[in-house]
């Protein structure tokens, strides 16, 4: 069983400690209290517990429930940090009201975090024993560059992972990955009253967000995942330009490239090289180049898997539903699988990631914890 008492204390401890990712905010504190914190919380309750240093303010938690030995080891993966809660009345000050918790942080994801902490305390409470060991992996930075799962993955592994994130209860088996790119189309500077000495390098960037505009609406659409549709790619940021009686001698855009599955950088590569010659086949002042700045992979699992089977049976037997979806956004269960991890996404159910008003529903938290617990028994016997 598990302990709601707890777990509404804990979830609203949580939400009480400011863990603003400082990357996302000069100002935060980053997540050194919050580990602290939940590292004598798992202590306490007997787990071994260490810790990643990423940076002054900044480290990882990893608590391990030890098992007898021969068994399957299963991670439990959350992250410890949020955005901002700038925009919110009170980001700290967790509320309960018609069955949900209000606060920063609460749907995203310290609600997924408190179940996977309450199905081990429930594990330990009610003294079962295991053979395999269980990994309650909590790092930072998932908010920006996950650089807490990369650490984490220098030292830990396990047989699988489940990653907490709020999905309303789907089972996430695939999501999309994506890639930021930066292009830079180059003119020549030149007086406004002399045409024939300038080339006008946003004019010309004209051109390439045209071509983009057919990617998107053509290209793409004959590509479709049965759970992620199509991929897409957006021009989020455009600079250039000199002064008003000026040619613009550059025009700087950033591309944001949402990417299936089986995409990897080098296709993002070649087709960013195949879209800018082909434009420059049709105009030969067209001068540009690329570069990929940050690239993630996306997500795909069988739902043949062991650990997917397992969430599935756990889930259908508490909420009496089946079934798998995908996700538009990217979440570390990536970098996991990319690792050799077989993993699958399940989270309960709120509303508000990242927006002003934030809530987690109680009985959600404590369902999810519930699955969690019983595929830990099974997983790790």
């Amino acid at each position: 069983m598990i302990d709601e008492d707890v777990l509404i204390a804990l979830l609203s401890d949580l939400i009480k400690i400011d863990s603003v990712n400082p990357s996302l905010d000069s100002k935060a504190h980053g997540e050194n209290e919050i580990a602290d914190f939940l590292g004598m919380f798992l202590q306490k309750l007997g787990l071994e517990v260490n810790y990643q240093k990423i940076s002054e303010k900044r480290k990882n938690l990893i608590a391990i429930l030890k098992g007898r030995g021969g068994g399957k080891t299963l991670m439990l993966n959350a992250h410890i940090d949020t955005v901002s809660g700038k925009g919110m009345v009170t980001p700290f000050n967790p509320i309960i009201k018609e069955g949900r918790m209000y606060g920063r942080g609460a749907y995203d994801m310290k609600g997924g975090l408190v179940s996977s902490i309450m199905a081990v305390h429930s594990i330990i409470k009610s003294k079962t024993k295991l053979n395999g060991d269980v990994i309650l992996a909590l790092v930072i930075d998932e908010e920006f560059v996950s650089l807490g799962t990369e650490e984490l993955l220098k030292e830990y592994s396990a047989d699988s992972a489940i990653i907490c994130e709020p999905t309303d209860s789907n089972i996430i088996i695939a999501h999309k990955g994506f890639a930021w790119i930066n292009i830079v189309v180059r003119g020549v500077a030149a007086h406004g009253s002399r045409p024939n000495e300038g080339i006008d390098a946003i004019v010309k960037a004209g051109k390439l967000l045209v071509e983009l505009e057919k990617l998107q609406e053509t290209e793409y659409q004959l590509i479709v995942h049965p759970l992620l549709g199509s991929p897409s790619i957006h021009a989020s940021t455009i600079e250039g330009g000199l002064g008003l009686s000026t040619y613009p001698d550059y025009c700087n855009i950033m591309i944001e490239r949402r990417t299936l599955p089986k995409e990897n950088i080098e296709d993002i590569k070649n087709e960013m090289s195949q879209l800018l010659k082909k434009i420059k086949s049709n105009d030969n002042d067209f001068n540009a180049t690329f570069d990929i700045t940050f690239f993630r992979s996306g997500l795909e699992i069988s739902e043949n898997e062991l650990i997917v089977k397992l969430v599935d049976k756990a889930r259908n037997q508490t909420l009496g539903i089946s079934g798998f979806t995908g996700e538009s956004y990217w979440m570390d269960s990536a970098l996991l699988a990319n690792a050799g991890i077989p993993t699958v996404v399940i989270g309960p159910n709120g509303k508000g990631a990242h927006a002003s008003i934030e809530y987690v529903e109680i009985s959600s938290v404590k369902q999810i914890a519930e699955i969690l617990k019983d595929v830990i028994e099974k997983y790790c016997m």
